[in-house]
């Protein structure tokens, strides 16, 4: 099947601002075989309207809006469960997409399951900041499940899946980045790639939940060692994570490195240690 009909599941949340700007270059992709599969999370604001606006004009859009809130990941799960296409991508509200994005991705996934890309970072005016993606992140190609034990370099929204990967890949365990647990289970059940273009032109702003330069901020603070304890927590419950998943390539050493991993974590962060910290 030389052109796969590609699904690109987009969802939405009080995203007006800049929605008409994305979905612009959405309809503008040159690979022609999509099917747009956009999903409000029950918005007060106008982004359903935008979103049904241009579904009257393009046969290939649907619509679907949330009763109730379902949050990031809850979303993008009921997306997933109305794309029909072999291949999809994932899209966030804000961003841009160049015009071949999809038929380049098309193009190179091969026999992998995941095909991703690098991303250049703009702001509120559409400016670059330049600076990309694989600035800030080493880029992994393989499929040796420990890149993803403890580090994630597949943002969602450079993400191009075989549909096949989800079976195992869903429901999307709680608590945790959808993008990172489909690249674990990608490396576990084949291999992933990527290509070195930026495709998506990925907004930086204080209302979304995807800005990566202030999460980066965060983790270069001086004063970050305060929170460590939950850092080293939420750590743990990922490998727990990991380790209970049925298909792992090797589980005797994820749940080794889980046992190791949270035998540290509790005998570092004893109370005594944590009223010095609090001291500090």
């Amino acid at each position: 099947m030389s052109s796969p009909l590609v699904s690109i599941a987009l969802c939405t949340y009080n995203g007006e601002k800049y929605l008409a700007q994305l979905l612009d270059t959405l309809v503008a992709q040159t690979y022609k075989n999509i099917e747009i599969i956009a999903v409000d999370d029950n918005s007060s604001d106008k982004s359903f309207n935008i979103l049904s606006e241009y579904a009257s004009l393009y046969p290939y859009f649907q619509v679907y809006k949330n009763d109730v809130n379902l949050g990031f990941t809850g979303n993008f799960e009921r997306a997933l469960t109305f794309c029909k296409g072999d291949l999809i991508a994932f899209c966030d509200q804000d961003d841009l997409w160049d015009p071949q994005k999809i038929e380049i991705q098309v193009k190179a996934i091969g026999d992998n399951l995941v095909i991703y890309h690098d991303s250049e970072f703009i702001n509120e005016q559409n400016q670059s900041l330049h600076q990309k993606m694989s600035d800030l992140l080493n880029f992994y190609r393989g499929d040796d499940p420990r890149a993803f034990l403890f580090f994630n370099c597949v943002s969602g929204h450079s993400m191009l899946i075989k549909k096949q990967l989800l079976p195992d890949a869903m429901p999307f365990p709680k608590g945790f980045y959808y993008d990172w647990w489909l690249a674990y289970v990608a490396v576990n059940s084949g291999k992933i790639d990527f290509v070195p273009q930026c495709l998506v032109k990925y907004r930086q702003h204080d209302d979304s939940d995807t800005d990566v330069l202030k999460k980066k901020e965060a983790e270069n603070d001086p004063h970050r060692h305060k929170e460590m304890g939950q850092i080293y927590n939420e750590r743990l419950k990922w490998l727990r994570q990991c380790a209970k998943f049925k298909k792992n390539k090797n589980p005797e050493f994820v749940y080794t490195l889980y046992t190791l991993y949270y035998e540290r974590v509790n005998n570092y962060f004893s109370p005594a240690l944590a009223i010095l910290m609090k001291k500090i």
